[in-house]
């Protein structure tokens, strides 16, 4: 599954809206990466790995939606995710989590509940959860970064809730934030 940043700043719509856990931990690891390779940083995303991208139009998130979506992921366990070393796709590099089972049972579970939002439009039929570190480089770009990042791995963070952000035209801003359970 490509990143959520795969067009770039100007791929967004006001509006649209992202479901997405933030990995604060991996900010000191890929931050300076991140802000110099992937355009989202620019527009106020932090490092995340995507449940669901795009999710519903803001214009739908209605208060029952958001009572669901605090259900659905309340019924999901908190838990650890870990990342030891990197991943790609064409064009995409990327920290590959350990606990992928998890994390795409998260955006399975999003997907049966709101089939007309499916992960990144539909056009990829795997789920690989990722955190985006780089996109649209050359190889020996990727091939420099990755050999800085496997020196600092592994990184471990807590996955104990996922973020609701909307694209307002200039940023994307969080809405809400949904607890799991424990």
């Amino acid at each position: 599954m490509a990143p959520m940043a795969e067009d770039g700043a100007s791929g967004y719509r006001a509006g649209e809206t992202a479901l997405i856990i933030t990995v604060p931990e991996a900010e000191p690891v890929v931050g300076g990466w991140r802000e110099r390779f992937d355009s989202s940083v620019a527009v106020g995303i932090p490092a995340h790995l995507t449940v669901l991208c795009p999710f519903l139009d803001h214009d739908r998130l209605s208060d029952q939606v958001l009572g669901e979506l605090s259900e659905l992921f309340g019924s999901h366990r908190a838990f650890d995710v870990g990342f030891q070393g990197c991943g790609r796709f064409p064009g995409v590099l990327y920290l590959a989590p350990v606990q992928e089972d998890r994390l795409r049972a998260l955006t399975l579970a999003v997907a049966d509940r709101w089939p007309e939002a499916p992960p990144f439009r539909g056009r990829f039929t795997d789920i690989v959860p990722h955190l985006t570190v780089a996109y649209g480089e050359e190889s020996s770009v990727f091939d420099e970064i990755e050999a800085d990042l496997s020196g600092r791995l592994p990184v471990t963070a807590r996955v104990g809730s996922v973020h609701l952000l909307v694209y307002d035209g200039t940023a994307w801003r969080e809405r809400a934030e949904f607890a799991l359970r424990g």
